[in-house]
């Protein structure tokens, strides 16, 4: 049953980093790459490094998704789509 869950964890994480490049909106990417990240914490505690999870989940999932907002929230567009 692990191997499954493995395998169910990294074809989301695959569609996740693709989703995260075809994004047109920025803030759209930014949420994608935080469950990104999120998965990736998942996939790194179902292996069993747990250390690298939390800290995968704190900064990655965490604080970079919260800067990433920030940032994309704090600029304006230059041209409308």
């Amino acid at each position: 049953m692990t191997w499954q869950l493995d395998l169910l964890i990294l074809a989301l994480v695959l569609i996740c980093a693709v989703a995260t490049i075809m994004a047109r909106d920025l803030l759209g990417a930014a949420v994608i790459f935080g469950v990104y990240s999120f998965l990736m914490c998942l996939l790194w505690a179902e292996m069993g490094a747990v250390d690298v999870a939390f800290t995968e989940a704190t900064v990655g999932a965490g604080i970079s998704t919260v800067l990433f907002i920030a940032a994309v929230l704090r600029t304006s567009r230059r041209c409308k789509d």
